[in-house]
């Protein structure tokens, strides 16, 4: 009896210890699972749009106040800023604008021109991510994409009010044998400028002239560009003179240079190319110009892009 109840006292034990160590096995298992690296966060997409009117906060880091999108490749950060050249400059990456290191959920960047900036960043979901700029209170969104599947057209089409801000002027190349006489006959020159309500626009009835700076322009107003339905890449915009009647014409985009625009009252189509190319880099008051800068223009220019009303951020900085 002694004999058996020593036996099944030893089973017992050999039972007990053995259902303790599976499940310290379990938990152990559950433990080992690796976190994801800022850098493989980064690197998971290789475009990342800015949603800037989602932006938190009353501050603004310029560089990505500007940018359509971003990507983070070996350390170089590449943006595409502009929209002449959108998906094909720089292989859709757009261009070099700086370096940066990601570590321990913080992304250090040294910008070109805006210098050293910091951000916390905080995975949102699958394809997004939260910059939070602690110096500023002011937090900015990035949604994911791989170049193959994002839709460069529908942001280009999106955005066509910054594409004609992009050239100094726009010259009128070709003027169609039909359609009925009328005033906008005359004028030779646009520009579109990104200040005072963000809508300004200039006209000239100068010719052949090479330099846009030697521009003297003639009339001044507002001017809106709208959407047509059932046609993305098809638009309407209106010029509001400032003492004269409107003209409105649909808008249509034939390359990264030149523009048509079709009269709707005398049935005329005008071409129109763009002069001295402005090469975005950080707000336009700054911006790099492909040819000489206009002194006269350079007052209306302003910030890239707006945001809808700012709202408060209630992140805090989680760092020490």
């Amino acid at each position: 009896m002694k004999t058996t109840k020593l036996l099944l006292g030893f089973a017992l034990l050999a039972v007990f210890l053995t259902s303790c160590y599976k499940e310290e096995i379990i938990v152990d298992d559950l433990g080992e699972t690796p976190p994801t690296s800022v850098n493989q966060m980064l690197n998971t997409y290789e475009l990342w749009y800015v949603d800037v009117n989602q932006t938190l906060g009353a501050g603004e880091t310029p560089f990505l106040q500007i940018a359509f999108t971003l990507s983070f490749r070996n350390g170089v950060l590449y943006a595409n800023n502009n929209l002449v050249g959108f998906g094909s400059q720089g292989n859709g990456f757009g261009i070099d604008v700086g370096t940066y290191d990601a570590f321990d959920g913080i992304l250090d960047v040294n910008h070109d021109v805006d210098g050293y900036q910091t951000f916390d960043i905080f995975q949102i979901d699958y394809n997004t991510i939260e910059l939070y700029n602690p110096f500023n209170d002011t937090s900015y969104f990035l949604n994911g994409y791989q170049r193959n599947t994002f839709d460069y057209d529908f942001v280009f089409y999106d955005n066509i009010h910054y594409f004609l801000q992009e050239y100094e002027a726009w010259e009128k190349t070709y003027t169609s044998q039909f359609g009925a006489l009328n005033d906008f006959d005359n004028e030779t020159y646009l520009q579109f400028l990104s200040g005072g309500n963000d809508s300004e626009f200039r006209s000239s009835r100068d010719v052949n002239l090479n330099n846009p700076n030697s521009i003297f322009w003639d009339y001044m107003g507002v001017y809106g560009v709208g959407n047509l339905s059932n046609n993305s890449a098809l638009k309407t915009l209106t010029l509001d003179y400032d003492y004269f009647n409107n003209e409105y014409f649909e808008l249509s985009v034939i390359n990264d240079q030149r523009i048509e625009l079709f009269h709707q009252t005398s049935g005329t189509i005008y071409e129109f190319s763009g002069r001295g190319y402005i090469q975005y880099l950080r707000a336009a008051e700054t911006a790099e110009k492909g040819d000489a800068t206009n002194k006269n223009t350079e007052v209306f220019l302003k910030k890239r892009k707006q945001k809808t009303p700012k709202k408060a951020n209630p992140r805090h900085s989680t760092r020490n």
